[in-house]
């Protein structure tokens, strides 16, 4: 029996059921990091350097956990060239790029939306330090 034996739902998957496997899925894409990586390789293939340096701030630790996950979750797939050094490079799959269109338009929406959401949090942040305290006994 394979490690994802368990996780098959032969029934609808309803992601608000604690017990739906879609949840995980939902783990993945809600990170930055996949949602990055993979608008990173929405333009083509791309060796780890190169995506390294397009995700300012990421590490290599991370980046490598991103991938790996990417990969095993079939939205990535790693492509090892025989030369010396080896050279590898990573490509969405096809269920990748079928997700890549709702990740750029989230992404494009944060992008559009920042400065409204910063002014959202400023009003919240200083409506809460001018609400009364109830006073103890």
């Amino acid at each position: 029996m394979g490690t994802t034996d368990n996780l098959r739902f032969y029934g609808g998957a309803d992601a608000y059921l604690a017990a739906c496997p879609s949840r995980q899925i939902l783990d993945v894409l809600a990170n930055k990091w996949t949602m990055l990586v993979m608008g990173a390789l929405s333009g083509g293939p791309m060796r780890f350097g190169e995506l390294r340096r397009r995700l300012d701030g990421i590490t290599q630790k991370m980046l490598t956990q991103t991938l790996r996950t990417l990969e095993r979750d079939g939205l990535v797939i790693r492509t090892v060239y025989p030369t010396i050094p080896p050279k590898v490079e990573y490509t969405a799959t096809g269920l990748g790029e079928s997700v890549t269109a709702l990740m750029h338009a989230i992404r494009a929406w944060s992008e559009e939306n920042i400065n409204a959401v910063l002014d959202a949090r400023d009003a919240y942040d200083a409506r809460a330090a001018q609400e009364v305290q109830p006073v103890t006994a």
